[in-house]
């Protein structure tokens, strides 16, 4: 949502001024690219080196840099901008905001910015619930800000109340809410499988396969970049999600991925089973390894609990499932039987013959077949493509 934007925070003379330092910290691990202006009464509140340095850029206070002899340009921030937050926002530079009294470098910035703007209030409990600080709050809204509420808890002047600027993680999570209200899959709670299993033999030896987990991380990334709240259950994999709307469950086992995707799947809208998990699973497993005494070792198998097809058969009408086909020969065919055997919405299908698809790469060749049998081929792509092909398709079937 916020990866590769670029965001302008603004920091004014409040003892709240300390808390921008998470909050650039939280942007940066969101993969914003993040630039600080300070007015320079903050600058008795909070270091511009902390804030440089957490925020990889200069930091911005005087409309002359003295040791450069440059001008910082306030017009060049302003469009430079994707979003603009100015927290803490204090009860006198909301004032200057509202009249646009421009006598700083982080006011005359606001006024040339083209981008939203959020503001989080900080002040004291009877400065927050003044006439004219009320005025000025509403008139900026009108304007068009966004205020981000505060909380009611201690001041520092020692009062209770109203005045306390929200949490860093709240203010991330406000503009982030802000921004995906209007997606398309906003309000929409899914589910994705993705990576292998691996089933125990003994504490060093497992069967599993070489599924990396790269395709449904995809999928699930893309499918909260459209706004959706999502489950990522990830089998083995050193991959992970930090995108804010997707909560990643790691686990091991098809037991394990079989027991949370029961707790979710009810509550979930679209779900997408892109894991490969194992078929089968040792029918005992040792607690100590097992030395190399025998000549030939056999392994009993004994099957796991089918994920797909038993989430499938607890399929709500208001439910949208799509599966995965991995195959080796007689491909549409297999993979026909697979959408009608377990009632699917659309299956995904891709070939071990297909040079660089499958596991182990950055790529991924597929065929999308729907439950009309309508097949769409599509090229040889990265897996970040591969995910948007597929998220256009879900997109299709709950508008229809």
């Amino acid at each position: 949502m916020l990866k590769e934007k670029n965001v302008l925070l603004g920091v004014t003379a409040s003892i709240a001024a300390y808390k921008a330092t998470y909050i650039v910290r939280l942007l940066k691990k969101l993969g914003a690219s993040v630039r600080v202006i300070q007015t320079e009464a903050s600058l008795d509140f909070v270091s511009p080196l902390v804030l440089s340095t957490l925020s990889e850029n200069k930091v911005i206070y005087k409309v002359i840099d003295k040791q450069t002899n440059e001008w910082n340009s306030h017009v060049e921030l302003g469009l430079w901008a994707d979003y603009m937050i100015i927290a803490p926002a204090t009860a006198k530079s909301i004032s200057k905001m509202a009249e646009g009294n421009c006598d700083n470098q982080l006011i005359a910035t606001y006024l040339s910015s083209k981008c939203p703007v959020y503001f989080a209030p900080a002040m004291d409990l009877d400065m927050y619930k003044h006439p004219s600080t009320k005025t000025n709050i509403k008139k900026l809204q009108k304007f068009g800000n966004k205020l981000i509420p505060v909380n009611n808890g201690e001041l520092a002047s020692g009062l209770v109340g109203e005045g306390r600027m929200a949490e860093p993680e709240e203010i991330i999570d406000f503009i982030i809410h802000d921004i995906t209200k209007n997606k398309e899959l906003f309000g929409k709670n899914c589910l994705v499988t993705a990576g292998p299993t691996h089933e125990k033999i003994d504490p060093v030896r497992y069967i599993g396969n070489r599924s990396s987990g790269k395709m449904g991380l995809a999928i699930a990334n893309e499918l909260a970049e459209k706004g959706a709240k999502v489950t990522l259950v990830m089998g083995p994999s050193q991959l992970s999600s930090n995108h804010p709307n997707i909560n990643q469950i790691n686990v091991i086992s098809a037991e394990e991925m079989y027991s949370q995707v029961k707790s979710v799947f009810s509550n979930s809208d679209i779900s997408v089973f892109s894991a490969a998990v194992s078929d089968y699973k040792p029918s005992e497993s040792y607690s100590e390894k097992l030395k190399k005494e025998k000549e030939n070792w056999d392994i009993a198998l004994e099957k796991n609990k089918d994920i797909l097809k038993d989430m499938s058969l607890r399929k709500k009408v208001n439910q949208l499932v799509v599966g995965f086909a991995l195959e080796t020969e007689n491909e549409k065919e297999n993979a026909i039987s697979k959408l009608k055997k377990k009632n699917l919405d659309f299956i995904v299908l891709n070939s071990t013959r297909d040079k660089g698809a499958t596991f182990e790469v950055d790529t991924n060749k597929i065929s999308i077949i729907e439950k009309d049998l309508t097949i769409t081929d599509f090229e040889l792509k990265e897996k970040t493509e591969v995910a948007k092909d597929i998220v256009s398709v879900i997109l299709k079937k709950i508008n229809i």
